[in-house]
């Protein structure tokens, strides 16, 4: 899968995002990126800031562990986990090698 890779514990993840939906979710595959679906409006940051929460709540990890590599400002964007504690079952990831 050519969405996520592990880089020694962490884990990158390209994503397309999509603000304003009725839910937040994981919402399958977009192309080459994970789809993932959040409430919060493209404006002011608040779309990414809701990101990397909702990663984090998924990934086991504080929000703080979470960080945006690339995209702060369209719905294409990079995001490593730092040691992700689990790994979302929706997701069916493989472990770190």
């Amino acid at each position: 899968m050519s969405w996520y890779r592990w880089d020694g514990a962490d884990l990158i993840l390209d994503c397309h995002l999509q603000p304003k939906a009725s839910c937040d979710e994981f919402a399958g595959l977009h192309g080459e990126r994970l789809k993932i679906r959040l409430t919060a409006p493209p404006v002011e940051g608040k779309a990414n800031a809701q990101l990397l929460a909702f990663l984090g709540k998924a990934f086991g990890v504080a929000k703080s562990q979470v960080s945006l590599e690339s995209g702060e400002l369209n719905r294409q964007k990079r995001v490593r986990i730092r040691s992700p504690k689990r790994l979302p079952n929706e997701l069916h990831l493989g472990g770190p090698n």
